[in-house]
């Protein structure tokens, strides 16, 4: 596949999430609280885990509905918990995608609240009317989404991340942390984009769960990479945050060549899965995983 090939699907998907985000997140709300949701979710990020769906649901032949739906919800989980993450009681960062902090903007008790009403509509969005999406498909993609977002996901990861600080970590300890704080919601969203395909074989359900462990790894090595090495108006947030808070990372452990070669290597071990699972049409997962690595921001 070409990188114009890459970059015209990308741009396409891109697109499509956004216009559904605007359309499915309500700016009628009691109180203004549509506006604060808003603002945390549209017009920014990569809206990588929205790709991964998508592409994951395209190499399986999957349900367009389902998947669009799929990719919607898990980067509204994904925005609540940076608005959440955010917050004085946790990050207390003022910089998100190059603009202020919801709480920054809007107080925090409206971010607060927008981030919980963020994290209700994503479930509300897998659970359509009418029979385009399937019941037990719905089913299965609020489970997954759940497990990714809860105790053992992205909760139970931020409630290490917070515990750690100041400690030392050992690279097995470190990278379990980063597996759920951020790897599950990665991982989560290729099994749900899997999902939403009717028969998909074992082996390549396996091959593509494979890949975004490796991804979802990946993706945290960089940003540890990119909070040592690069400026807050490139990243859209606060760099250096990690070393000023005391947080364990891996270029705190392992050193920036160490830790450029393990992103490598997490690469490598996505691209070997995607040539385990046997199916033709994952050419835009493989672009996923470089443009991973590869990122600046």
């Amino acid at each position: 596949m070409s990188v114009m090939d890459f970059s015209s699907w990308m741009a396409a998907r891109q697109a499509q999430v956004e216009a559904a985000l605007s359309r499915w997140v309500p700016s009628d709300t009691p109180a203004g609280l549509g506006e604060a949701m808003r603002y945390a979710v549209l017009d920014g990020g990569k809206r990588l885990r929205p790709l991964l769906v998508l592409a994951a649901s395209e190499a399986v032949g999957g349900n367009a509905e389902a998947a669009l739906r799929a990719a919607c919800a898990v980067e509204l989980i994904h925005a609540y918990s940076l608005v959440h993450d955010d917050l004085p009681c946790m990050d207390n960062d003022v910089l998100r995608r190059g603009k202020p902090t919801a709480h920054v903007r809007f107080g925090e008790a409206q971010a607060l609240l927008a981030g919980d009403a963020l994290q209700a509509l994503a479930f509300e969005l897998l659970t359509p009317e009418g029979e385009a999406v399937p019941p037990a498909m719905q089913a299965e993609l609020c489970r997954l989404l759940a497990r990714a977002a809860g105790v053992q996901g992205m909760a139970g990861g931020q409630a290490i991340d917070l515990a750690s600080v100041g400690l030392p970590l050992s690279e097995p300890a470190l990278r379990a942390m980063h597996q759920l704080k951020t790897g599950a919601l990665l991982q989560s969203s290729v099994r749900m984009g899997v999902a939403t395909g009717a028969r998909v074989l074992s082996d390549a359900r396996a091959a593509l769960d494979a890949y975004g462990a490796a991804i979802g790894l990946a993706f945290q090595v960089v940003d540890d990479i990119l909070d040592a090495t690069t400026d807050s108006a490139a990243l859209g947030k606060t760099a250096g945050k990690d070393a000023a808070a005391c947080k364990p990372t891996y270029v705190s452990l392992l050193g920036l060549p160490a830790s450029q070669a393990l992103a490598d290597e997490l690469r490598e071990q996505a691209q070997r899965a995607l040539d385990a699972s046997g199916l033709p049409g994952v050419g835009h997962l493989r672009a996923l995983a470089d443009l991973v690595v590869q990122r600046k921001n």
